[in-house]
């Protein structure tokens, strides 16, 4: 049941994403292991069609902010209306309240507007007139952003950086792929008119039998050491923290899910370190000239320096 659920949900998505096979999966990793994902590449590589496949295959509420720098926190979470008939404040739901929210062009947005993101995010619930509402499950930010362009962005701290379970990047399609692009235009046709595979509460129930895959000590061991070797790297000013380490345990799990097993293996922790844990250290290189590569390239070298369980 479970095997079958991913793989429909899976070829829903590429029914109209021609793009990387990986950037899909990893969406559905962040899916089942209730995390946010960041899309960072370059315009028009599909970062929109990707996130809007995948909620459009989910029985769900979709909603989408388009972030600009003049977007106010109540234009996300809602506002109160003073409703005459009633004399009394009425609660109007911002685009926050839906189960898969798109954050269009996130960095194009004010570091306090950002933030009206945090709490949502972090606990799944919103705060707004001194009362304490909840999202409903699932619910899954994901948020896309133009990594060369810096007129008029503003940069996500690191604390709203690490919210996010995974950083992708799509990468550009192969021949065929953007051949299939060019005479098909799924963004214009087949999107529209997609269905969807799976209920909410299907996403719900694969999202709990998530504890169910099996950790084996020596994996657990395995991420500790990854861990304790970004701290000690001489060459990143900042190392995974804790909440990092859980991250990429969780993405670990779901990957497993994803390949239809119920146990993790090394291989499974190795493909993900970098996207869940690049975006959570800084580099001492990105502080003084701005090279972003140097932290991917420091943890392809921790990769390869610690030993994997056999």
């Amino acid at each position: 049941m479970t095997n079958d659920s991913i793989e429909r949900l899976r070829r829903n998505i590429q029914t109209v994403f021609f793009g990387s096979t990986d950037a899909v999966d990893l969406l559905i990793v962040g899916l089942l292991a209730r995390g946010h994902v960041l899309i960072e590449d370059v315009p028009g590589v599909g970062k929109t069609v990707l996130a809007r496949a995948l909620a459009k295959s989910i029985a769900c509420k979709f909603s989408r902010i388009q972030l600009t720098p003049d977007l106010l926190p109540s234009d996300v979470l809602g506002v109160s209306v003073f409703n005459p008939q009633a004399q009394s404040f009425e609660f109007k739901p911002g685009p926050i309240f839906a189960n898969i929210v798109l954050a269009d062009e996130i960095n194009r947005t004010t570091p306090r507007t950002q933030s009206a993101l945090l709490e949502a995010m972090s606990e799944e619930q919103v705060s707004v007139d001194s009362q304490t509402l909840h999202l409903t499950r699932p619910f899954m930010v994901l948020a896309t952003q133009n990594p060369f362009e810096f007129e008029g962005t503003y940069y996500l701290p690191e604390n709203q950086l690490d919210r996010f379970l995974l950083k992708v990047a799509i990468g550009y399609p192969n021949r065929s792929g953007e051949e299939r692009i060019l005479t098909t235009q799924p963004g214009r046709t087949a999107l529209e008119t997609l269905s969807p595979v799976l209920t909410a509460m299907e996403v719900v129930d694969l999202q709990d039998s998530l504890s169910t895959v099996r950790l084996d000590p020596s994996i657990v061991t395995y991420i500790l050491d990854l861990l304790e070797a970004t701290r000690k790297d001489e060459r990143l000013h900042l190392g995974v923290s804790p909440r990092g380490g859980l991250a990429l345990t969780q993405a670990s799990q779901a990957a497993a899910m994803v390949r239809g097993r119920d146990y993790v293996l090394p291989d499974d922790v190795k493909g993900l370190f970098i996207s869940c844990c690049g975006h959570r250290v800084i580099g001492k290189t990105y502080l003084h000239n701005g090279d972003g590569n140097s932290t991917q390239r420091v943890l392809e070298s921790i990769l390869q320096r610690v030993p994997a369980p056999r």
